[in-house]
C-alpha cells in the first residue's frame, strides 16, 4: 500500500541496517561564525582592569546565559518524557580538562547572567584549580564510587541518578550527587586541543538542552561593508534538544547570543577600573 521493497542492496546499506536502529536522537546541530575583533579586544581590557584570566569562553558562557535568561521556556528540563519544568536560574557548566588534557571534569557557575564575565572568569578558575590538583572533596569522592563499579553498574547508577534527580525531582546531595549539577547550558573549549570548530553530544543523564563548543580563532576572509577582508573569526559549535528548542527558539538565542559577542561592550557594558564589571546583567534587548 505505497510502499514497494527494494531487493538490491549494496553490501553497505546491509551492513548499516544491521548496525543502527531507527532514529531516536532529539539532536539538532549548528554553526555560529563571528567576526571576534571586538570580542578580542573586550578580553584584553578585562584581563587588564579585573586581573582575572579571562577568556572568549567565559565570554561564550556569559552570552548564552544572558540568551536563556531572555528565553526561559528553554531553560527546562523534561520530566518522565512528557512534563516540561523550568529552571529557576541561568546556570552554565564549563568543561575543565585535566590530568594532562586526558580527562574532563567541569564546574557550573550559578546564574552566570547576574555575574560579570570577570567574576565567571575568578569562581571559574578557583573551581577548575581545585579539580586539576584533587582537592574537589566531592568530585573525588564520586569518582573514586564510579571507579569501585562494575561497568554495568556504573551505567544503573548514573540512570538511577538521573531518574531520582530529575523525574522524581530528589535531592541527593547527602549522598554526594550534586543537585541539577550541570545546569541551563554546557561550554567546552575545543580551540585547548587545536580545533577550529567541533561539536559535542548532548549528555542524557545531565538533562542539558544546550552544549556550545569554542573554537581556534583564525584568520579568516570577511565580507564587511562590501569589501573583502582578513579578520579573526570565531566557530561556535551548537547542539541543542529539539523537543525543548524549535528553529524559532534557536533563532532568538542565536541573535541575543550574538548581539553579545559581536560586541560585548556595548551588550555588557565598559569595564571600569577597580570593578570586576559594570552593569553584570547587560541592558535587556
Amino acid at each position: 500500500m505505497g510502499f514497494r521493497r527494494q531487493r538490491e542492496l549494496s553490501s553497505w546499506r546491509k551492513l548499516s541496517l544491521s548496525t543502527w536502529g531507527r532514529p531516536s536522537d532529539p539532536s539538532v546541530y549548528g554553526i555560529l561564525e563571528l567576526d571576534a575583533t571586538r570580542a578580542i579586544a573586550y578580553v584584553r581590557r578585562a584581563r587588564e582592569l579585573s586581573g582575572a584570566h579571562v577568556t572568549l569562553t567565559h565570554v561564550v558562557g556569559k552570552a548564552v546565559a544572558l540568551a536563556i535568561r531572555e528565553r526561559p521556556e528553554v531553560n527546562a528540563v523534561i520530566r518522565r518524557g512528557r512534563a516540561v519544568y523550568l529552571r529557576e536560574s541561568a546556570d552554565v557548566f564549563f568543561q575543565v580538562a585535566f590530568d594532562g588534557a586526558e580527562d574532563l571534569s567541569g564546574a557550573k557557575i550559578a546564574r552566570a547572567d547576574e555575574k560579570s564575565v570577570p567574576e565567571i572568569a575568578l569562581e571559574l578558575a578557583s573551581r577548575a584549580e581545585r579539580i586539576r590538583s584533587g582537592s574537589d572533596r566531592s568530585l573525588l569522592r564520586t569518582q573514586r564510587l564510579l571507579e569501585r563499579m562494575p561497568a554495568t553498574l556504573r551505567a544503573l547508577a548514573l540512570k538511577a541518578a538521573e531518574t531520582l534527580t530529575y523525574d522524581l525531582g530528589l535531592d541527593l546531595r547527602a549522598i554526594g550527587v550534586p543537585y541539577d549539577q550541570f545546569g541551563s547550558a554546557m561550554v567546552t573549549n575545543v580551540a585547548s586541543f587545536g580545533l577550529p570548530m567541533g561539536f559535542a553530544p548532548l549528555v542524557p543523564f545531565s538533562r542539558v538542552p544546550i552544549v556550545l563548543t569554542v573554537g581556534k580563532v583564525t584568520d579568516a576572509p570577511l565580507a564587511v561593508d562590501g569589501s573583502v577582508v582578513v579578520r579573526p573569526v570565531l566557530r561556535i559549535g551548537a547542539t541543542f534538544d529539539h523537543r525543548l528548542l524549535d528553529g524559532a527558539a534557536a533563532g532568538h538565542l542565536a541573535e541575543r547570543f550574538l548581539s553579545v559577542m559581536n560586541d560585548p561592550t556595548r551588550a555588557l557594558g565598559s569595564l571600569d577600573e577597580g570593578c570586576p564589571g559594570s552593569r553584570p546583567n547587560g541592558p535587556r534587548a
